[in-house]
């Protein structure tokens, strides 16, 4: 069959012209606007995709910002393709001969259409991750990746589970690539000689009129510095910045980011120590060798637990959690927020009190190879057993080498359970089980001792036992009825061990390692996103009641050591929740943004201004900004925030991670 080409042009004089969804070929530099202009439209309407498919997250943003986001999200657009372009610009303007030879052109074609599909994958591999992170994917997920365990196994789930998304990435794929191929290079220059002085003065200006183009594409436009992920956080609020954003710029812009930079926002160490430090000077009481068992509960948001929410489904709200709704009542209470939205940065952040305020997590870091401790390996230094418990796979997030690097002496992980019967199939060994496991295993430990738990089994794909699946309720989240496995877990953890000598002498300590998906628009807000439960609860003691201090993942270590009696000086960046006159509050980065909750406001800082600033009794869904009416507020908060960010910047870099 004989191949239609366009632009046709008639004998009889007509005008030329192209047919639709024929073939177009014309200039080298036209096919490359054009096929430049097609992927990057593409790359656009993902977003549009990505919108549609998580709408209930952005529900409440108006109309008009919508638009706005939209609008300036075509910036972001731009600058990620031509990064991921620029050899395929290359090839295609420098101005010789060659670069019009079949096996040139094919060599290009390859190359764009790999590098294109593969970022169109990274965006729609983002609609659903987006939903357990809230953040666009950064760099950092390739070294989670290698720490990550079995995501080899749990890759044919997420593709079994979200076969649309696949399927939709596919439609996606096709119709960009025959968008695109319809744009081919013809013969060009044909009535210039070769060698000629007009080809190559032409080719050169076009070579540097595009490779200019180029440069100010990437950069975002003309301004003094290029575009970076916290350039988003100027149209909307960090809870939109997701939508502005597109995942490949959000790897490229991240990939080399591990780095802090030194700030000196505070002159004098002493000034700064006025305003924050996370030094923390030990008791002088008597310390109490009490055991410390520290149960850290995989994705247990606040929004799953009845008794915190009663104001839900206009007070039927039941939730999820039956044991720990009554547990709590036993115990003391805070309403705490989680220091970042995955386990890798949770777990260092309730064991050593360091939050991840850069793109990865702390201990993916370089700077976790330096000295550091945690409350395991402090209070080993005080002769206690240390061990740490996670039915996983080993290696899974490098968990085992963290806990044994800051003082926890053993660690019990999927090998040591050695019993594959038990196996899940995915992450590792099932709750109930595991649990049983480690109520047996704590035993033997010398007393006191201090230990740790991290549960398994509510994470995606939420396995539950077949014989409970008829027993406990599901929600409206998938999640749900895996929390009330995990809850029914805990539940038989606690009637075996309140039988056993060590338990009247134990000081437990029950939080989260961040959020889940959420359903309850408070609990998808700014602040809802990361709320999660802390419960400090010791059988027979007095420590009860419902704390309205403001707690963070980062508290737990100071908070327990100072109930202990702990001597000595130690380095926290949380603070003591039993001390009123400590300052109390929550921080956290996303997407390059800062996030304070003190004082009951949330300030939002992008390391350089306050972007944002909400009062969270009067404005509890974070919708009037009032930073512009309270610039008193903002400049107390801001000089907290920028003194607590100098400390973690400066010491991270410095190795000053202890108190010596």
């Amino acid at each position: 069959m004989a191949r239609r080409k366009t632009p046709v042009s008639s004998k009889k004089g007509k005008k030329k012209g192209f047919r639709l969804l024929a073939v177009y070929r014309g200039n080298i530099h036209v096919i490359l606007f054009l096929r430049i202009l097609a992927v990057t439209v593409f790359l656009f309407l993902s977003r549009a995709v990505f919108y549609a498919f998580n709408i209930k997250y952005f529900a409440d943003v108006p109309a008009m910002e919508e638009l706005k986001i939209f609008y300036h999200g075509t910036r972001f657009d731009i600058a990620a393709i031509l990064m991921l372009n620029l050899p395929f610009i290359l090839m295609y303007i420098l101005p010789f001969r060659f670069r019009e030879k079949k096996g040139y052109l094919a060599a290009a074609d390859i190359y764009f259409y790999l590098v294109n599909i593969f970022a169109l994958l990274l965006n729609f591999v983002d609609i659903i991750y987006f939903r357990f992170t809230l953040k666009r994917v950064t760099a950092d997920i390739f070294s989670y990746l290698q720490v990550g365990g079995d995501f080899d196994k749990l890759l044919p789930q997420f593709m079994k589970d979200f076969w649309y998304i696949l399927l939709s990435w596919v439609l996606f794929t096709f119709l960009m690539v025959w968008v695109a191929s319809r744009f081919r290079v013809g013969s060009t220059w044909q009535k210039m000689k070769g060698g000629s002085f007009a080809y190559y003065f032409v080719n050169i200006l076009l070579m540097a009129v595009f490779a200019g183009a180029t440069v100010i594409g990437i950069r975002g436009g003309i301004q003094l510095r290029p575009i970076n992920v916290v350039t988003a956080a100027k149209y909307t609020t960090a809870r939109n910045v997701p939508l502005v954003l597109n995942t490949p710029f959000s790897i490229l812009r991240t990939w080399d980011n591990e780095k802090l930079n030194t700030v000196r926002w505070y002159k004098s160490e002493a000034d700064l120590e006025k305003v924050f430090t996370p030094v923390h000077g030990g008791t002088t009481g008597n310390f109490r060798r009490m055991n410390v068992m520290i149960i850290i509960l995989e994705s247990f948001s606040r929004e799953h637990i009845g008794l915190l929410n009663h104001d839900l489904d206009n007070g039927r709200y039941q939730g999820y959690t039956p044991f720990m709704d009554s547990l709590i009542q036993h115990g003391m209470y805070f309403d705490a927020y989680a220091n970042g939205k995955t386990s890798i940065q949770g777990i260092p952040a309730v064991l050593s009190s360091i939050p991840s305020l850069m793109y990865e997590s702390f201990i993916q870091t370089s700077y976790a190879s330096g000295k550091y401790t945690s409350i395991g390996g402090l209070l080993k230094a005080k002769g206690y057993s240390t061990a740490f418990f996670h039915g996983g796979t080993n290696g899974t997030m490098g968990f085992d080498s963290y806990t044994r690097l800051v003082g926890f002496d053993k660690y019990f992980g999927r090998n040591e359970y050695n019993n594959e019967a038990d196996y899940d199939g995915k992450w590792g060994i099932r709750d109930e089980e595991f649990f049983q496991f480690t109520a047996r295993e704590i035993s033997t430990l010398g007393q006191p001792f201090c230990a740790a738990l991290f549960s398994l089994s509510s994470h995606h794909p939420y396995f539950v036992p077949p014989r409970y699946i008829n027993i406990l309720r599901t929600g409206k989240l998938p999640i749900q009825q895996s929390i009330m496995y995990t809850d029914l877990s805990l539940a038989e953890f606690f009637h075996t061990i309140q039988h056993l000598p060590w338990y009247q002498n134990t000081l437990f300590v029950i939080t989260a390692d961040h959020t889940s998906e959420a359903y309850y628009p408070y609990y998808q807000s700014n602040a809802g996103q990361y709320a999660i439960p802390l419960l400090f609860y010791r059988p027979g003691d007095e420590l009860k009641g419902r704390s309205k201090v403001i707690a963070q993942q980062i508290d737990v270590m100071p908070t327990v050591l100072n109930y202990l009696g702990y001597e000595g000086n130690y380095l926290a960046f949380g603070t003591n929740l039993m001390d009123n006159q400590q300052p109390h509050f929550s921080v956290h980065f996303s997407s390059g943004i800062y996030g304070m909750i003190k004082d009951d406001n949330l300030l939002e800082f992008d390391g350089s201004r306050s972007t944002h600033l909400f009062n969270l009794s009067g404005d509890p869904m974070q919708k009037i900004n009032v930073m512009n009416s309270s610039a008193g507020q903002k400049e107390k908060l801001e000089g907290f925030l920028k003194a607590f960010i100098q400390q973690y910047n400066n010491r991270l870099i410095e190795n000053r991670l202890t108190a010596e």
